[in-house]
């Protein structure tokens, strides 16, 4: 079977390995003679597929036994307001850095749990470089630090951890997740939409300090509360079975494949290779973000004329490149280039954008 390479921001590419294995097993998983989609979340198969799938989540990322492991429903834009519900109290307040389209939602989905205080915000740059860590106006009292680490809307990307002092560090890594090895205890929360590097959209990866998990927060239902959720392994009611299930196998694949440091690299490779060929089209496309804050995930670009963005859609798609569209608040194309995407992919790509330029140019 033939099949195109997809540069979707999300829902996005999924490794074909982990496709082909899905097919192979969806109507007979695990000898059990139905789907794994078909089954008890409570039931042996299920509960060992899912301590197996945190298991290796663990060993991927060098998650330290003092943090919980959640596999939750929902989106990350769920979280921008039960993060507030769960960390802070009524009175509190927190602090927030705006990079980008995702952590600006962040903070309008946060304003009615809890005070927020905009340390640092790149809109005024319209978000073309990242807020110097200097600039920040920091609350040492603040009940925690929210940051996107990758914003998948207008390509810019925290390259290291940024310093924030006592204060838990809370990251929204819905689009860099698994891309690279990562010191975990750095953070008091990390928090990811599976949808990009995961598996399936539906099924948000969270990884929580216990400690933070015995804050009060305020009153909210049981189904709100993260400490509740971890204390029922994640099954307080019944979970996403599908997405938890591909997450397992997309960790899977990860380790056979060498670990994040592997990947790491490759993505490294693939981003370069756009960037290069962006860079030395002459002007032809543009990429604007400052190169210190480029995103390894999400490379946006721009024609050197708008009118023939139409053209060169059309014309990639029937190529066989998917979802080059740029997201409409910045217009223009956008490559996303997740862990699932090949290198192979990204040679397609800029052989097609260099045979454009010459026959558009």
């Amino acid at each position: 079977m033939s099949r195109v390479w997809n540069f979707s921001a999300g829902p996005a590419a999924l490794p074909q390995a982990v496709l082909e294995r899905a097919q192979h097993e969806m109507l007979d998983w695990n000898g059990s003679d139905a789907s794994v989609m078909e089954q008890s979340h409570r039931g042996k198969r299920f509960i060992a597929m899912a301590a197996q799938a945190e298991a290796d989540l663990r060993e991927l990322m060098g998650i330290p036994a003092d943090y919980a492991v959640l596999f939750l429903q929902g989106g990350a834009t769920q979280h921008f307001a039960q993060i507030p519900m769960n960390l802070a109290g009524e009175h509190d307040s927190a602090d927030y850095i705006v990079s980008g389209h995702w952590s600006a939602k962040a903070v309008s989905e946060a304003r009615p749990y809890l005070r927020v205080n905009v340390a640092a915000s790149g809109e005024a740059g319209d978000y073309l470089k990242l807020p110097p860590r200097d600039s920040w106006q920091l609350d040492p009292h603040a009940a925690y630090v929210h940051y996107t680490p990758n914003e998948t809307i207008h390509g810019v990307e925290f390259h290291g951890i940024p310093d924030v002092g006592e204060v838990p560090l809370v990251a929204d890594m819905s689009s860099n997740i698994l891309s690279e090895p990562l010191d975990v205890s750095r953070f008091g929360l990390i928090y990811a939409g599976a949808q990009k590097n995961i598996g399936p959209s539906g099924l948000v990866v969270m990884i929580v300090r216990r400690d933070l998990l015995q804050r009060p927060g305020r009153p909210m239902a049981r189904i709100f509360r993260y400490a509740d959720h971890a204390a029922a392994d994640s099954m307080l009611n019944t979970p996403n079975t599908w997405g938890w299930y591909l997450a397992g196998l997309t960790f899977q694949w990860l380790l056979a494949l060498g670990g994040l440091g592997v990947m790491a690299e490759r993505n490294r490779a693939k981003a370069e290779s756009l960037y290069r060929a962006i860079d030395g089209s002459g002007g032809y496309y543009r990429n604007p973000i400052e190169p210190a804050a480029r995103s390894r995930m999400n490379v946006p670009f721009t024609l050197h004329d708008s009118a023939l963005d139409a053209v060169f859609l059309q014309e990639s798609e029937a190529a066989g490149l998917l979802a080059l569209k740029g997201h409409k608040a910045v217009g223009g194309m956008r490559a996303s280039l997740y862990n699932a995407v090949p290198m192979e992919a990204v040679q397609a790509l800029t052989g097609f954008m260099r045979d454009f330029a010459q026959r558009h140019g």
